[in-house]
């Protein structure tokens, strides 16, 4: 156990702080976001409900049809967006002092927050919920999580 347990941390990023350990485990979790998303909207459906049913006819409809905008093609557009965030974000968690990739790492969560936070606010086509809440509070807290600690892995 312990050299499996070894062999495991011989993959993980080499610095000793949690924020590169926490960008290669959300990398990790967007490409498994990213495959989902080719393969059903179900998940994307989440994030991207639609306007909340007001009407009684709108409610029904909602009961045997989803209210979401997502199609095909606009699922498989946002997990190859969110599959390139992923991949900068690895980088970041391996190069973590590069202040570059740091920047990088740093706008990809940046640009998902006003993503999430527009579509939700401005154009409706997500609501609050599980399925926003997550992505919402991901880029929310790793973002200032990362504004904060600039100085500690950028030199």
């Amino acid at each position: 156990m312990a050299s499996a347990l070894h062999q495991l941390g011989s993959y993980l990023p080499p610095d000793d702080g949690l924020l590169s350990k926490w960008l290669l485990f959300i990398s990790v979790v967007s490409i498994g976001n990213s495959v989902q998303a080719y393969f059903s909207l179900a998940g994307t459906r989440e994030v991207y409900a639609g306007p909340v049913p007001v009407t009684a006819a709108e409610k029904a409809a909602a009961k045997k049809d989803s209210l979401s905008p997502v199609t095909d093609l606009s699922a498989r557009t946002f997990g190859t967006w969110t599959a390139l965030s992923a991949i900068i974000r690895l980088y970041a968690a391996y190069n973590i002092t590069n202040a570059v990739v740091y920047e990088l790492a740093l706008w990809t969560f940046g640009l998902a927050w006003i993503h999430f936070a527009t579509e939700w606010l401005v154009f409706g086509t997500a609501r609050w919920g599980r399925g926003l809440a997550g992505p919402v509070c991901v880029a929310t807290g790793t973002g200032a999580w990362m504004l904060a600690q600039w100085g500690s892995y950028v030199q």
